[in-house]
């Protein structure tokens, strides 16, 4: 009997670890984040140290958390996804043990892990982050760094909404500990060149980031065509969000990068409308601003679409004239032009449009339906760290999202009411040029209305009346 046992609990601990290993294999290698902590070494001052923090946990609804989400520049880093942890960056190697780095994580904890999941540890760190010195949270109150020695203490903007769940190594314990080693005050605050730092890094994407980009922007691009097929005048916005939501998760994607805009007539003029809980579309444009994370990166995909099929002839003339302005964006994308160098041109293709279809007269009056900046930095955050007031450089990826919304009441003929368009692409710079990641989605009106005609799988889904 005793042998059963023992061979019932060898098998079960086989299992477990079959499960464990039943992941994606397209993660950033350890490599990857090992060479952007060398990255960031090379960018610190001389005798300083560095310090960055997860994020914390947030509450969804009493005591359910949302999904974690890790600090980026953490994730970028270490490849490191759990809560209560802390990363130390040297500048010059440290002890007679002469390390450079060290990690602080989460304890293992069998009954913990029970109800909330499985934890990497210690050993874990090492063997699957590639991390020589780690220790468990518990350990950083007491671990011998000396911050006051350094000329410079780096470390980005600290929350300060923490509570602390008593145990002194949770994220406010970490957070505790770290102010009262290294004496903090607000004069003390190097957040700017923390982000100095990551900025300039994260602006540039890696051969790794990029092959994960692709596949976030491409699934993306199959998710909107499977909904611009699939609408029609009785879809609900909540629905056309599901089919993006379900066709992501088919093609391995954790979620989505930020929440989803679907929003049909009125609310498509909503910048960041999020509610997408109209009963039904009808005969109005969709505006469908939903990019998928995969595997951290987001994409950021706008496409609006009649839900009829057919563009009204107003509809087609904002259309028209969004296209024409991301087109002329396009022509500035390479090497060297100056980022604000896009918004500018945006601006002023839609507001000669604007003019010309009687619905402003001055230019300053673009803002009225234009309120918002055509491109922004795209990778571990939606709206990613770069430095905006640089040139473009050989593989930044950004958006360029021109839009036109006209409320109802707005100052121009009733005609022009309720239209609201917006047109993105995500733009990867390459040596002299572009490749528009996303231009497997169609962008011309033509297009558009061509594709809508097409039959969707998800059209003969039958599901029970309730």
């Amino acid at each position: 009997m005793k042998q059963f046992f023992l061979l019932f609990a060898l098998l079960f601990s086989l299992t477990k670890v079959q499960s464990q290993e039943n992941l994606p294999t397209d993660y950033l290698s350890k490599e990857f984040h090992k060479e952007r902590r060398e990255a960031f070494r090379n960018l610190m001052p001389a005798n300083s140290v560095a310090v960055v923090f997860s994020y914390p946990e947030r509450v969804f609804s009493k005591d359910i958390n949302y999904n974690y989400h890790q600090n980026p520049d953490m994730y970028y880093l270490t490849g490191y996804k759990e809560p209560d942890a802390v990363l130390i960056l040297f500048k010059e190697a440290q002890g007679t043990e002469k390390y450079n780095e060290v990690l602080f994580v989460r304890e293992r904890n069998a009954s913990q892990e029970t109800w909330t999941g499985r934890r990497f540890g210690v050993e874990g760190a090492k063997s699957k982050l590639g991390f020589t010195t780690v220790y468990n949270g518990k350990d950083f109150k007491d671990f011998g760094i000396d911050f006051k020695k350094f000329d410079k203490i780096i470390y980005d903007k600290i929350p300060t909404d923490l509570k602390g769940n008593k145990t002194g190594f949770d994220l406010f314990g970490l957070i505790e500990s770290f102010k009262s080693k290294a004496a903090l005050t607000a004069e003390k605050d190097t957040s700017d060149l923390f982000n100095t730092i990551t900025n300039s890094l994260r602006e540039i994407k890696t051969a790794e980031e990029i092959a994960l980009m692709r596949k976030s922007v491409k699934l993306s691009c199959i998710a909107h065509n499977e909904v611009m097929k699939a609408v029609g005048p009785d879809m609900s916005e909540n629905e056309a969000d599901g089919i993006h939501a379900y066709i992501h998760r088919h093609y391995g994607a954790e979620g989505e990068g930020y929440p989803p805009i679907v929003g049909a007539g009125a609310n498509g003029c909503i910048l960041h409308y999020g509610e997408n809980n109209a009963t039904k579309i009808d005969n109005q444009l969709l505006l469908m601003d939903v990019g998928s994370e995969y595997h951290g990166y987001s994409a950021d995909v706008t496409r609006t679409v009649p839900a009829n099929g057919k563009f009204t002839e107003e509809q087609k003339a904002i259309y028209q004239l969004v296209y024409e302005s991301q087109e002329e964006v396009f022509k500035l994308c390479k090497p060297g032009t100056p980022f604000q160098d896009l918004n500018k041109k945006s601006r002023e293709v839609i507001a000669a449009g604007l003019i010309k279809l009687g619905i402003i007269t001055d230019p300053k009056d673009v803002r009225m339906y234009y309120p918002h900046g055509c491109s922004h930095f795209l990778g571990l955050d939606v709206h990613d760290k770069g430095n905006y007031m640089s040139a473009l450089k050989e593989n930044m990826i950004f958006t360029v999202e021109p839009g036109i919304y006209i409320p109802a009441n707005s100052k121009c003929d009733k005609k022009w009411w309720n239209i609201g368009v917006r047109i993105e692409d995500d733009i990867l710079i390459t040596k002299d040029s572009y490749e528009n990641l996303s231009a497997e989605s169609p962008r011309k009106w033509q297009d558009v209305e061509a594709l809508a005609k097409q039959k969707s799988t998800f059209n003969d889904m039958k599901f029970p009346k309730i």
